[in-house]
């Protein structure tokens, strides 16, 4: 099989393993009671993303090679999301989607956790699949950019064609979850423990990483990238990185509420069978189709406009995303509000992330690139989403409540109030960050 073949296809499943659970996971845990909870789980992605990856590309460094680590920490992943699942059979939770695999665990689950539900130990399950999930984003780059290498092509132009099929396989398990009913119960996660059962199985066809045989060690400053913390030094890096976790605050609030939010408009009649409600993960979808789509665009606006532009255009995007969530609704015509939200997301994301990125490559010396790539996505993706998931959760507990409509909960209130206050949030961080933040011309 061709190599860029084969590599789309570990992005593929890479990709799929997450697409299955983390827009409608905040749909199914309000549906068994912990609503009010939501953002531990999603900040716990932020919480292992400090330090597993280091860990884990330590030992892909030194020990285990990185295509045979990646398959190993997708076994550990889907194993546990398999027990997050079983949890859900095991107290009774929507256990329509029976296998001979999952009745043997519900068995096995009953027996250690008991028959109620308990917070504590769902989180636990889950938040150790995300700790060996959440290293192996890098790691499959890892494997990918090793292989191109290794075949004499150019990373730069061969990878990105290969990534656009991770958001592929992203978007495909969140339709999958959507059209098979799963959005309100457990079985998203064994579509995402199968896919990634899939993937362990699979990785043992990738071609092999080469590990570092040498003497020299790397310092534990800089297996953890923190020498780039000597960046915070310079006055332009120190404000840029201070208002990266700043809107990194805002990263992980949609991906978070907008599937309970969407779900909650089951509880008014009109709006019970409209689309937004039944299919929330397929409009949610048009969100990815953007991000994917607006990467093409970061060269021209980067070149015409500078680096402070392009993070303004993404802040006040943000604004415009959880702005127009607050005055849409699913029917027609506020179902429009929702799409141009999606749409609008992918310039929120993309010209923040990416354009961030080359922002910090161009302005490190070479010896320091990686570590501060590593601190950016540290203070966006690690302290800033965390922050933020936790923030808006307290949030929405404030304004919202759990509500019994048949056999669903959901979590109803003044959803209005919240996008409104998030749209107010990235509204002064965009202006500070107009004012505050001057970069040298070029």
């Amino acid at each position: 099989m061709n190599l860029k073949v084969r590599l789309a296809l570990m992005n593929f499943l890479e990709f799929a393993v997450w697409g299955a659970y983390l827009t409608s996971m905040g749909r199914y845990l309000g549906n068994i009671g912990i609503g009010p909870e939501i953002g531990y789980f999603y900040s716990m992605q932020g919480v292992v993303s400090i330090f597993m990856p280091a860990l884990m590309g330590i030992v892909a460094d030194r020990w285990v090679p990185a295509q045979r680590l990646l398959g190993f920490c997708h076994l550990l992943a889907g194993l546990f999301m398999f027990a997050t699942a079983g949890y859900g059979l095991s107290v009774g939770e929507h256990a329509e989607f029976s296998t001979i695999f999952t009745n043997i665990l519900r068995i096995k689950l009953e027996v250690w956790v008991g028959d109620h539900a308990d917070f504590s130990t769902i989180f636990t399950l889950y938040s150790l699949s995300v700790a060996f999930y959440m290293p192996t984003l890098a790691l499959s780059n890892s494997v990918a950019y090793s292989a191109l290498s290794n075949a004499g092509m150019d990373t730069v132009k061969a990878f990105p064609p290969i990534r656009v099929f991770g958001t592929i396989g992203f978007i495909l398990t969140m339709w999958l979850v959507d059209i098979l009913g799963f959005q309100s119960n457990q079985n998203q996660f064994i579509t995402s423990g199968v896919v990634s059962i899939i993937l362990f199985f699979y990785t043992f066809t990738l071609p092999k990483c080469a590990v570092n045989k040498g003497t020299e060690q790397k310092s534990f400053v800089d297996a953890f990238g923190l020498r780039a913390f000597a960046l915070f030094k310079e006055k332009k890096m120190a404000i840029f990185f201070i208002f990266s976790m700043l809107l990194g605050v805002s990263l992980q609030i949609t991906n978070s509420f907008a599937n309970p939010f969407l779900f909650s408009f089951g509880a008014q009649p009109e709006f019970v069978n409209s689309f937004g409600v039944q299919h929330a993960n397929i409009l949610i979808s048009l969100s990815q189709v953007s991000e994917t789509c607006c990467i093409l665009l970061i060269p021209f606006f980067m070149r015409h406009y500078g680096i402070k532009n392009v993070m303004l255009i993404a802040m006040f995007a943000w604004v415009l995303r959880f702005g127009l969530f607050g005055v849409g609704n699913p029917g027609f015509p506020g179902i429009l509000m929702f799409v141009l939200s999606m749409i609008v997301y992918g310039v929120a994301f993309d010209f923040f992330n990416i354009s961030g990125s080359l922002f910090v490559d161009n302005s490190t010396e070479p010896a320091l690139r990686s570590s501060a790539q590593g601190l950016f996505m540290l203070m966006t993706n690690g302290v800033g989403a965390t922050v933020g998931t936790l923030a808006a959760q307290a949030i929405v507990n404030a304004y919202t409540h759990p509500q019994t409509v048949g056999s669903d909960t959901l979590t109803v209130g003044d959803w209005q109030s919240c996008w409104f206050i998030f749209a107010g949030y990235a509204f002064v961080v965009g202006v500070l960050f107009a004012i505050i933040f001057r970069p040298k011309k070029a």
